[in-house]
């Protein structure tokens, strides 16, 4: 059976379901392929925690998606930490925003998206699992694994990356492998966090502390593949203690809530991000190190720009409106691959030359008023 449609979606998490909800009061019809749909969350907690801009969470409570079930923490000040006495601090007051960013769980983001998606007329959203790709000269059909057929004028890649839809297109990507691994996890804290999230950089990684609703944190440890079987393996009580340590016990003893994960860091970008009726968005398009927890705002102003662009009408698979989006996009990405992986490779660098550089450099950069706002006003777009 054959389906047709004006616009297909392969992948249903945040990127690709906030796209297909900024598509819904356009004219296109709307396919959203997902084969594991987002489940009602529970009252635990998520491990996949991830920093929104405020640009970003204004685009999303536009849109429906950004209210109930999602459990989210406004970060009111940033303070960061080199490892020889340079200090940044960030403060929203300083901006004029009433939020620097907000923290929230991956799932139930993932779920409200997927709700609201569901309530939109111009949107089908289809539990199946791809199984293979018709290229067409001006149309493409993506094959199901339960026999249907879904044929369109523009296949859109938010799978992820290691995106499923790219390698059916042929389409290589580089590869930086940072031979780091992030572990994550969530903790109770003694002390209030009071909406501050901080930063310590150091020669072996880098630990975020990241304020979640009440007293409680989620942590991301940034640090060389070769450390983390061990951390891996430690006990819920170690792991508390060595996060603590690490973090200079600002706020107080800590208990562990969530068990540790941890995944390779790897910054990737698609050689081609667009053909004729073809667009790749998010990580399937690019990654970068999540030092800055700007990965999924890259990809979520990916989705902003290319539903911005489709908002007119017309042929949505048309190449040359699909070029103007690439070349709009590359320098945002570029910028964020090229200063988080910079900064992870001058925080690991041994060289005391370099050690007293980037300390001093902190403590210049927080004495300039007008260089912090510059930095800000990027990062909460």
């Amino acid at each position: 059976m054959v389906e047709r449609f004006d616009i297909v979606i392969v992948g249903g998490g945040l990127t690709g379901t906030a796209f297909a909800l900024a598509l819904k009061n356009t004219s296109y019809r709307v396919a959203l392929v997902e084969p594991r749909p987002p489940q009602a969350p529970t009252d635990d907690w998520d491990s996949r925690i991830y920093a929104y801009s405020p640009g970003n969470v204004d685009w999303l409570r536009d849109l429906g998606g950004w209210g109930d079930p999602v459990r989210a923490q406004a970060i009111h000040g940033m303070r960061i930490f080199g490892d020889g006495g340079g200090k940044l601090t960030f403060d929203a007051l300083e901006t004029g925003l009433p939020e620097l960013a907000w923290i929230a769980e991956n799932g139930r983001l993932q779920y409200a998206l997927w709700q609201a998606a569901g309530q939109a007329a111009n949107l089908t959203l289809i539990d199946a699992t791809p199984e293979a790709v018709a290229w067409g000269e001006s149309r493409h059909s993506l094959v199901l694994a339960d026999g249907r057929s879904l044929e369109c004028d523009l296949l859109v890649g938010a799978d992820g990356a290691s995106s499923w839809l790219r390698d059916q297109a042929g389409i290589g990507f580089t590869v930086k492998d940072q031979h780091q691994a992030g572990v994550v996890a969530n903790f109770e804290i003694e002390k209030p966090h009071r909406g501050i999230a901080w930063q310590w950089f150091s020669e072996d990684g880098v630990l975020a502390y990241l304020p979640l609703p009440g007293r409680r944190i989620s942590i991301v440890w940034s640090t060389h593949e070769d450390a983390v079987p061990e951390r891996m393996a430690r006990s819920a009580e170690a792991f508390a203690a060595d996060v603590a340590e690490a973090g200079h016990h600002v706020l107080g003893d800590l208990r562990r809530v969530t068990p540790q994960a941890a995944f390779p860091l790897k910054i990737r970008r698609a050689e081609e991000w667009v053909r004729p009726g073809l667009v790749l968005i998010g990580d399937a398009a690019h990654t970068v190190h999540p030092l800055a927890g700007q990965g999924v705002n890259l990809g979520f102003r990916d989705c902003r720009l290319l539903a911005e662009m489709l908002a007119s009408g017309g042929n949505p698979g048309d190449i040359g409106r699909l070029q103007a989006y690439a070349v709009r996009r590359m320098e945002d990405v570029a910028s964020m691959q090229f200063t988080t992986g910079g900064l992870k490779s001058l925080f690991t660098n041994p060289d005391p030359a370099l050690r007293v550089l980037r300390n001093t450099g902190l403590g210049l950069t927080n004495g300039q008023d007008w260089l912090k706002q510059a930095l800000m006003r990027h990062a909460v777009q």
